[in-house]
């Protein structure tokens, strides 16, 4: 996986992200534009129209996110409108084309573990990067994303860790904090509650939920465009959560879009309370190679049915700052990298 670290400005941070990953923000790009049109009949051209209203905004509102963008289009030689339409591809269009996984927060008296398989269309896997992050009076981050996508999931040099679900509640709201630079946001925090006080204070473009954790404590962020909720850890210390809400949204109605989303949160709260108080990292890491209920299991094999494949597992210890991430499906990893701030 390419390992691309950036430092300085947020355009020069871009810039380097793009030049660093031209040929994979170049896939990335056709990836979705083949994505739209087949699933949803939209052209580029009408993709970008929509991306507009979040680039605007984006100017407004988040102008270092905006330069960094514009610093990504200028070192991969795209244009800002195409890198802002896959950085808000969860919006647009009711946030149909959207990541699913399981994921697990686990505070223990020796760990904070935060853990996810990212499930996605196998095609593209190819286009993954991680970037480390370096900027002024802000903690480092370092993060698996998609080639030109500016946060995704990951931790950074205070112990602050994110991990994201998809959740398909109809629609989205331009004027608000699309939820990949929600991500970005929560990386630049000092904690969980100074991350979701930033989110709630913007308010969320769409729905999803960001599963936070720090040395300290962990939080299920649920949100629609209009509405938050908290998933608090249980009485072990454990946040199971997947592609479905888990808390009531007034006025806001769960499409269920992954079906075996409903499965996965049993599965692996089960699981994970069949290991006792204090799993090793072996343990906690075998928890995402469970394949109950396949294809649409934690580890999942894309098909029709399915219409995604884990292409990557990540497990982090925030007290250590150090993740594993597993490329492809964990069973059968075709790379392992090391992490560590």
């Amino acid at each position: 996986m390419l390992f691309v670290e950036c430092r300085g400005t947020p355009y020069e941070i871009g810039f380097e992200h793009g030049q660093a990953a031209k040929r994979q923000v170049d896939r990335c790009i056709t990836f979705y534009t083949k994505l739209f049109l087949k699933n949803c009949k939209m052209e580029w051209p009408q993709v970008l129209q929509h991306a507009s209203k979040f680039e605007r905004q984006a100017k407004s509102q988040w102008p270092a996110y905006h330069e960094e963008m514009q610093g990504i289009a200028d070192g991969a030689g795209k244009e800002l409108l195409d890198i802002v339409a896959i950085n808000v591809r969860t919006e647009i269009n009711f946030g149909l084309f959207s990541d699913g996984c399981t994921a697990l927060a686990w505070h223990t008296e020796k760990r904070a573990w935060l853990g996810q398989n990212w499930d996605w269309v196998t095609e593209q896997k190819q286009n993954l990067i991680i970037t480390k992050i370096t900027q002024p009076d802000k903690p480092t981050i370092i993060q698996v994303t998609e080639a030109g996508i500016i946060g995704k999931i990951g931790f950074n040099s205070a112990g602050v860790g994110t991990l994201f679900n998809a959740i398909r509640v109809h629609g989205a709201d331009s004027t608000r904090l699309p939820a990949h630079f929600g991500l970005r946001m929560a990386l630049e925090s000092s904690s969980v509650e100074n991350a979701v006080q930033k989110l709630e204070g913007y308010g969320m473009a769409s729905s999803a939920h960001i599963l936070l954790g720090d040395p300290n404590t962990s939080l299920g962020l649920e949100f629609t465009k209009s509405t938050f909720a908290h998933c608090e850890s249980d009485a072990a210390g454990r946040i199971v959560h997947a592609n479905h809400l888990l808390k009531e949204h007034l006025g806001e109605t769960d499409t269920v879009w992954l079906k075996d989303s409903l499965t996965r949160v049993p599965t692996m709260t089960a699981n994970a309370a069949s290991l006792g108080a204090e799993p090793s990292w072996e343990a906690f890491s075998k928890l995402f190679e469970d394949e109950q209920n396949a294809p649409g299991s934690i580890c999942r094999t894309q098909t029709k049915e399915t219409g995604s494949a884990t292409l990557f597992n990540i497990v982090m210890d925030l007290r250590s700052k150090k993740a594993v991430v597993r490329l492809g499906r964990p069973t059968e990893p075709e790379e392992t990298i090391d992490m560590q701030l």
